[in-house]
C-alpha cells in the first residue's frame, strides 16, 4: 500500500512523517484510518508505514471505521 523509505524516515521527526503518510493515504481516497506512532518494541501485527525517530520508532496504519472512531 504505502512505502516508505527508511534512510528518509531516519532523518525526519514522527509527527512530520507522520502528517506526510496521512496526507498519502487520503489522496488515495481513504476517509477512515489511524496512523499511531509507537516505539518499536509495541509493534506486533500491526501494518508498519514508516519509521522514525533514528528508527527507534513505527508508525503503524489501521485501516476501517473502527480505527478512526479510537
Amino acid at each position: 500500500m504505502l512505502a516508505v523509505s527508511p534512510a528518509l524516515a531516519k532523518r525526519k521527526p514522527c509527527e512530520e512523517l507522520k502528517a506526510e503518510i496521512e496526507a498519502k493515504v487520503r489522496n488515495n481516497g481513504v476517509k477512515h484510518f489511524t496512523l499511531t506512532i509507537v516505539p518499536n518494541a509495541q509493534v506486533k501485527d500491526q501494518q508498519v508505514v514508516g519509521s522514525c525517530d533514528g528508527g527507534t520508532k513505527k508508525i503503524t496504519y489501521e485501516s476501517g471505521a473502527s480505527a478512526a472512531a479510537k
